[in-house]
């Protein structure tokens, strides 16, 4: 079904069904101004709250009193807001806490005459949609604010629910995957080795509700995500997929998979490259063989996003397979906190987006233990000698993980080899020095303090210490350069060879003797100074004829020499 008659058939079982507006449908000839855009956004999300729905839904092109579709011009990005900004920006801006909203666009039955513009707009969850810090609400017809209604705001603030607890109507147990209640046994009996016994002679319905997958005998949405028949995904009213993309050798690979994700997650690892290579220590003729990708390391990747993707969003988890990574992509924010805070393993989540569902998997052993998925794939990459994961890509509304399968600077590795009392916190933050990327000063001092690295912010690099130990020792110095006195002597040398040098000759003379973390424009800047001083020394003359200049010595002595 394509588009247009996806959004036709929507909106025609809305009309069918509801007949007119309520506290999560609201219809709109045309667009009027941003802030009353904001205000049914608001409205709309706290109505689709309190009337239990996933989504409001506001369109454009819709008569609200006969329902007639009449199409409308109301084009989102050529719309702007106050002060030239973009509307969505602006929206998105001005609504608080953080509420996800989709803008699509159809024609109504493919009639070119009647193009519809529909957002989509997640309920509010745990407390009201506020715009400009005000919470709105319908009534009746018209929009009005929420604060006068604290029954409604009440209810809004005990919202909290749970998608994955949520008991599917008309599912039963038979609706179950035989072979991967099995599988959730086994995961079970590892969890929970003092019930080995007793679990031989409980039924499929007691193993259920004991691992928490079933409640009272009836099939939650964490139930039949993990241990569901593939062909009862569509009770979930979820896409409930993962799609696996590989892009290798100019070539392309895909598949899908959906439920049951206690076996099919093993089934789409097996989908991924793996092989054994080597790393040679200098202090050993005994080469470290790592696998490129740790298999615990990319399970506890895909059950990650399994445990916290944010299901109301409906959207498949996707996982990219290229030549030296593999990246993990799932629908929603870190729930609580970012990914650093949990690298040491020092902090556990007190709260989950999934509760109901991350208990199941915690129970089947999905899940090793609450709060250390992230500190155990840091740990894992260290101890292979690997690039350590990262996040970058991540955002309000996806969570974007890295995981490098293979050698990105081989001196790194062979540091980690060859260096025991690098702690997991220093491999951390000297993998973004060999990265390239910025730390903060907090950062830097306890580097410098332990005497990894050296340079200065950002031209960060490994210091003469780790560089020694790790052969590096021709790179440092090529980060460090020559200094003031050395470089200051190499061009008296020169001079004394030559008689005379022209700007451009002493430019590369000096040039690549400069520290290689110093950019064109701050090694120009360095040369030049150098010239000053020694010019206003009386060691250097010159002479400029328009845009050449010419050095000589002045014959008085240096101590450059």
């Amino acid at each position: 079904m394509n588009k247009n008659e996806k959004y036709s058939d929507l909106l025609d079982s809305q009309i069918r069904v509801l007949r007119k507006e309520n506290r999560y449908l609201e219809f709109k000839s045309n667009y009027q101004e941003a802030e009353k855009l904001g205000r049914y956004i608001s409205a709309l999300s706290n109505g689709a709250c309190l009337e239990g729905q996933d989504f409001g839904y506001l369109y454009f092109g819709v008569e609200d009193d006969t329902l007639e579709v009449r199409g409308t011009k109301f084009d989102m990005a050529g719309v702007k807001a106050k002060g030239n900004e973009s509307l969505e920006l602006y929206l998105r801006r001005m609504l608080s806490p953080k509420v996800d909203f989709s803008v699509g666009e159809f024609f109504y039955h493919g009639d070119k005459e009647k193009r519809v513009v529909v957002f989509k707009i997640n309920a509010a969850v745990g407390e009201p949609t506020c715009f400009v810090r005000k919470p709105w609400v319908r009534v009746d017809s018209h929009t009005t604010e929420l604060a006068p209604y604290t029954d409604w705001i009440r209810a809004i603030y005990n919202s909290k629910v749970d998608w994955t607890a949520q008991l599917i109507d008309g599912s039963a147990i038979a609706d179950l995957d035989e072979s991967a209640i099995s599988l959730a046994r086994d995961g079970y009996r590892q969890r929970f080795p003092d019930y080995a016994e007793a679990m031989q002679s409980w039924s499929d319905a007691t193993f259920l509700d004991k691992a928490g997958l079933t409640q009272d005998g009836q099939v939650t949405r964490a139930a039949m995500l993990l241990v569901g028949k593939p062909e009862k995904a569509y009770k979930l009213g979820h896409i409930a997929q993962m799609d696996w993309k590989c892009f290798q050798d100019g070539e392309t690979f895909s598949q899908l998979f959906t439920i049951p994700f206690l076996k099919t997650t093993t089934e789409l690892m097996r989908k991924i490259r793996n092989y054994r290579f080597k790393i040679f220590p200098h202090n050993s003729l005994i080469p470290a063989e790592v696998w490129k990708y740790d298999t615990r390391s990319i399970l506890e990747g895909l059950h990650n996003c399994i445990a916290h993707q944010d299901y109301v969003r409906d959207e498949r988890i996707v996982v990219t397979e290229e030549k030296d990574r593999l990246t993990f992509e799932n629908a929603g924010c870190f729930f609580e906190g970012d990914y650093k805070e949990y690298i040491c393993g020092q902090k556990t989540p007190r709260r989950y987006r999934n509760p109901f569902l991350v208990k199941a998997m915690l129970n089947v052993k999905m899940i090793d233990s609450q709060g250390y998925g992230i500190h155990s794939l840091y740990t894992r990459q260290k101890e292979r000698y690997l690039p350590m994961p990262d996040y970058d890509g991540t955002d309000d509304t996806h969570v974007v993980m890295h995981l490098p399968g293979a050698v990105i600077d081989e001196n790194y590795s062979l540091m980690l080899i060859e260096n025991n009392d690098i702690t997991l916190m220093d491999a951390v933050l000297l993998d973004r020095v060999q990265k390239g990327q910025r730390l903060n000063d907090d950062a830097i001092a306890m580097l410098r303090k332990k005497k990894l690295v050296e340079g200065r912010k950002p031209n960060l690099y490994v210091s003469k210490k780790v560089a020694q130990n790790i052969n590096q020792r021709v790179e440092y110095s090529r980060h460090k350069g020559l200094g003031s006195k050395s470089c200051e002597r190499l061009l008296v040398e020169s001079l004394n060879d030559h008689g005379t040098l022209a700007r451009q000759d002493i430019d590369r003379l000096l040039w690549n003797v400069l520290s290689d973390q110093l950019t064109d424009k701050q090694k120009k800047a360095k040369i030049t100074n150098l010239l000053t001083k020694l010019r206003k020394d009386g060691i250097l003359s010159n002479k400029t004829a328009g845009r050449n200049s010419t050095w000589k010595l002045t014959g008085k002595q240096t101590g450059a020499n």
